[in-house]
């Protein structure tokens, strides 16, 4: 287990004993295999309940509801560590996913892409369960908490802040993403002043988890330093042994070239980051439209204008198949050099932060 001077991430009753989240990543690369493997370093391991079922084939009504409770089951047979769930807020079976994830006992979910303002909805007072927005900004932040305590009479327990150096979707415009202003570095801090009120109308700590471009162990001192409570990290965790998506997805990352990355325009109406190749060339000009739409799977994709369907997309990137799809990654996903366990990777992130030392202001993502 990698150790980290700076302590536990604590959220209410849940500790995490590495203040590290790994990022939900879908379509099924982030599922029971990875999530449980960084548990058991201490660490949060977060599946990705994107189109779950079809990852399984189970292109079903409730197949993605089936597959998401098989994925947690899995995952708690494997690890007795912390566990949480991404759901997107796009999609179009949002509150099943939610029920789905607070019945197996889940002990956070996290949810983005779109503002979780009726994420509360679906947990009943009393639940176990913790639930932490992700935001991009400080005025996000703000407007959840007003509407979750006006209309639920509940306080986001954690928030994730994620600047614009993720992968996979980004909740900026484009040109905000080049933009200094909306460096991370800036957003914390940000977000962690909006935060303090409330933490002080409900007499308890609302962490608040880094996330976007984060790599290095130095990184992690850094905002650990910026005062956040913890990081999230995804794009390095592609490149390990228990990720759940196919090697060849893996030795994408390993290939990639700094110039291989761009940032494209989503089906789902966002824009992202990703390596791009011949799949999202083609998808430009205009040559990958979709014929029909079988998952309905997005709520803001429609068939009519969408350049490709990004759910067969990813899955077929998920699969190895990446002449018929694309792989999300970080703005520093090129730095990754090698496939390795997910216990070496904590190891070599530690060994960073001790290094970074008294650097931690000095080193950038």
């Amino acid at each position: 287990m990698a150790y980290f001077d700076h302590g536990p991430l604590v959220i209410g009753d849940l500790i995490v004993p590495t203040p590290v989240v790994q990022g939900g990543m879908g379509i099924g690369v982030s599922l029971s295999g990875l999530a449980a493997a960084v548990a058991n370093e201490g660490g949060l391991g977060v599946l990705s309940a994107a189109s779950v079922g079809m990852v399984n084939r189970k292109n079903t009504p409730g197949g993605n509801i089936e597959a998401l409770r098989g994925e947690i089951r899995r995952a708690r047979e494997k690890t007795a560590g912390a566990l949480g769930v991404n759901i997107m807020v796009a999609l179009s079976d949002f509150g099943d996913m939610v029920k789905t994830s607070v019945e197996e006992g889940i002990d956070i979910i996290f949810a983005g892409a779109g503002l979780p303002l009726n994420l509360p909805a679906f947990v009943k007072k009393g639940c176990k369960t913790k639930l932490a927005p992700i935001v991009s900004s400080a005025r996000a932040v703000k407007t959840i908490s007003k509407w979750w305590r006006e209309k639920y009479d509940y306080i986001p327990d954690a928030v994730v802040v994620e600047g614009p150096m993720a992968g996979g979707h980004l909740g900026f415009r484009k040109e905000q993403i080049d933009d200094p202003a909306y460096r991370l570095e800036n957003l914390v801090p940000q977000v962690i002043e909006a935060i303090r009120p409330l933490e002080e109308q409900v007499g308890r700590k609302i962490p608040v988890i880094a996330a976007g471009g984060i790599f290095t162990g130095a990184d992690i001192r850094r905002f650990l330093h910026l005062g956040a409570s913890a990081v999230q990290m995804a794009t390095r965790f592609v490149a390990t042994d228990e990720c759940d998506a196919d090697i060849a997805f893996k030795q994408a990352y390993v290939d990639c070239k700094k110039e291989d990355i761009g940032i494209i325009e989503s089906p789902v109406g966002m824009p992202g980051r990703a390596i791009v190749n011949r799949f999202l060339h083609e998808a430009k000009q205009g040559t990958r439209r979709p014929k029909a739409c079988p998952f309905h799977c997005i709520s803001t994709c429609t068939r009519e204008t969408s350049p490709y369907c990004i759910s067969m997309a990813l899955i077929n990137a998920c699969k190895g198949k990446l002449d018929n799809g694309f792989a999300f990654i970080g703005a520093n996903g090129y730095k990754v050099k090698e496939i390795v366990p997910v216990k070496k990777l904590f190891e070599t992130l530690e060994q960073e932060y001790r290094q970074s030392g008294g650097n931690a202001e000095e080193e950038e993502t």
